[in-house]
């Protein structure tokens, strides 16, 4: 099946850069977002994405008009029946995940693929409220998502070998380079990265350097292009925090225990650049 409609479930960071890159693809896409003010915050990042794109050179006005058209909001769910393939990228977090996954196999047709931009949570939990698990699969984006050459496809033991080709393929041609990850909590990327910026975070908190030399260490000695902390800034504390438990209860390892000092800035409000506040300060 060639994937010619697609849904977004989620207008954020992520669902915008989704669409985005589907829509550059040629793909049309139906982005649903909770109310008018949402969905139009959703395009306005969609545009200034490709309006970057064409200072840089690397669009014309045309090329950025056409794209733009092949986007259409929607705050009425029931508007994702008539796609071929459904992206949710809600917030991360699974009670919704399952709730959003129940609504959409609901009103799609039974062979409609629902995918999931999840980071962390095992697909298989997702599948289990559809009629349709065969046709569920992971579907992880990085961000920034035009920028992030990689994603990774997750399968569960119940996923077909047609939807798994299907959606590979897809993901290719948006441009991206495709890993295959079985349905473990973290998949390859986060469940490599998550205790490396934890062990970071174990670090600052018992003195052994400043986050700044932290950071500067990784990024010099390791080219790394940010430094844990910094990361950890630009991911979100809230975020990885709820990675790190969906790993922990996964796998009882206490390399993906959260450490206390990530625990009380969470509860305290500083989850970095989104809040201005983290492990550094932001305007």
């Amino acid at each position: 099946m060639a994937i010619e409609r697609v849904g977004v479930i989620g207008g954020g960071l992520m669902g915008s850069g989704i669409a985005e890159v589907c829509a550059r693809a040629g793909s049309r896409v139906i982005v649903h977002e909770i109310d008018a003010a949402a969905a139009e915050s959703a395009m306005g990042r969609v545009e200034s994405s490709l309006e970057r794109a064409v200072d840089r050179g690397k669009l014309d006005g045309a090329e950025r008009d056409a794209i733009s058209s092949r986007i259409t909001l929607s705050t009425d769910l029931s508007q994702q029946s008539d796609c071929q393939l459904i992206i949710e990228a809600a917030t991360e977090n699974e009670e919704l995940k399952r709730e959003i996954f129940a609504d959409l196999d609901d009103l799609a047709p039974t062979d409609t693929i629902l995918a999931s931009n999840t980071s962390s949570i095992p697909i298989t939990r997702l599948a289990a409220v559809t009629g349709r698990p065969e046709k569920v699969v992971g579907l992880h984006f990085f961000n920034p998502v035009p920028v992030m050459a990689l994603v990774e496809l997750v399968t569960t033991v119940r996923t077909s070998n047609d939807t798994e080709t299907t959606v590979r393929d897809y993901a290719a041609s948006l441009g991206k380079t495709v890993i295959l990850a079985k349905d473990r909590a973290g998949f390859v990327v986060n469940m490599l990265l998550v205790p490396y910026m934890l062990a970071a975070i174990r670090m600052y908190e018992s003195g052994v350097a400043t986050a700044e030399d932290i950071d500067t260490g990784m990024r010099l000695g390791a080219n790394h292009p940010m430094g844990p902390l910094e990361l950890t800034d630009f991911v979100g504390l809230d975020t990885t925090k709820y990675v790190a438990d969906v790993l922990f209860d996964e796998f009882k390892e206490p390399l993906y225990a959260s450490p206390p000092l990530l625990t009380r800035m969470v509860e305290a409000g500083l989850h970095g650049r989104k809040t201005g506040e983290g492990f550094y300060q932001y305007d």
